[in-house]
Formats: structure tokens, sequence, C-alpha cells
């Protein structure tokens, strides 16, 4: 199988995922995998299970795309996140329920388990909303990822980055978990106890290597 239509249909494969998972609802989210000179990112308004290898939308890094073609909605803050994390391959981006109810309260998501390293800090920001679609929303996102690898955007969902495909897809998951996590707490009590930065950074310091290893 021709390599670019194999990556083609491994994002339509992850997209499928991520609804199957619980990550997404309907067409919301959207994945995107750095190639030479842009990226390629799922089409704007297509059923993931319908969705062909050859509608998914090449979008150069100054931002071009074929007439003919719909990119995803988001695509500008596709570009952000490679700009701002050059060890970053792919981009998932959904409305998964609990990073989205942590993102309505504004509320980073603070060091509950260790865990939280993955995403490459002390905790989990929070970047301010603006509208969907937008530069203004790029800006956002292009300087919270500049520091974690993973963020959620007030009042809308998460992003997660990953050197692969399939590691994106893996701290998307765990993004979710610690959200969950977080949600449960707050049922319990406005605050939680929580590891010290000094912790977390002992983590950081053994966790590049953990994860998902891929075969």
């Amino acid at each position: 199988m021709d390599a670019n239509v194999a990556l083609r249909k491994s994002v339509i494969r992850a997209c499928q995922e991520m609804n199957a998972k619980g990550l997404n609802q309907g067409t919301s989210g959207n994945i995107s995998v750095r190639i030479d000179g842009g990226m390629l990112i799922t089409p704007s308004g297509i059923d993931y299970d319908q969705m062909q290898p050859d509608e998914l939308v090449f979008v150069s890094n100054d931002g071009k795309y074929d007439d003919d073609k719909v990119p995803s909605s988001e695509w500008r803050f596709h570009l952000a996140s490679y700009r701002a994390r050059p060890d970053a391959n792919a981009v998932v981006h959904n409305h998964a329920l609990n990073s989205a109810i942590i993102s309505i309260l504004n509320k980073p998501i603070p060091a509950i388990h260790y865990m939280i390293a993955t995403a490459g800090g002390t905790d989990i920001p929070v970047v301010e909303y603006a509208t969907y679609g937008t530069q203004e929303l790029s800006d956002y996102v292009e300087a919270g990822l500049r520091t974690r690898k993973a963020i959620l955007l007030r009042h809308h969902g998460m992003i997660a980055t990953g050197a692969s495909l399939a590691k994106a897809m893996w701290l998307a998951v765990e993004v979710e978990t610690l959200a969950k996590m977080y949600v449960g707490l707050l049922q319990v009590t406005d605050n939680p106890p929580c590891l010290s930065d000094a912790e977390i950074h002992k983590v950081l310091e053994k966790i590049e290597h953990y994860g998902l290893r891929e075969k």
C-alpha cells in the first residue's frame, strides 16, 4: 500500500477510535498528522465511518489548500500546534466530556496523580476562550502548547500532541482520564490533595520514555 494512503487510513481509524472510546461525539473532533511541507487533516463535516482517504486535506505550512477541499474549521490551531511543538507529528482534538467540563470551569487539572507529567508539566492548563476556527484561538493554542504536550480549551475541549499519531491518541486518553478523576474529586472537595511541584519534576525526569511503546 502507498505510504500516503496508509497514513490517511490511519487517521480515519484514529477518528473512529476516538468516538468508539467516548472521547468525542459525531464529527466535532479533528485529527492531523505532520507531513513534508504541512499536514494532512480531517475534512469538515464528514462522518468518520463514511470518510475516505482521499478526503483528508493537505494544508501547507503557510495555510494553503486546494479550492475543492474543505479542511476542518480548526486547521489554524493544528498548524499552530506544530509551530509550538517541533516534537509533535500528530495533533488530536476532541470534546471529551470530562475535559470539556473542566474547561468550562476554567480549572487547570492539577497534580492529583503523577500521570499529569505525561502532558509535560505540573498541570494541564486551560487556554482562554475564542470562537472556534479563529486566528485568536490559534494564538492561544500556540502559546499554551509551548510549555505542554496537552491543553484544555476553555468552553471547548482538549488538544493532545504526540511524536506519532498513536502517542497523541494515547495522551488524549490520559488527559480525559485525569479530567474524569478531577471531576470526581470536585464532587467531594474544592481543594483536592495534590503532589508537590518537586515530585512532579522528579517524575518529569523519568517519564520521557514512559507510555505507549509502538510495535
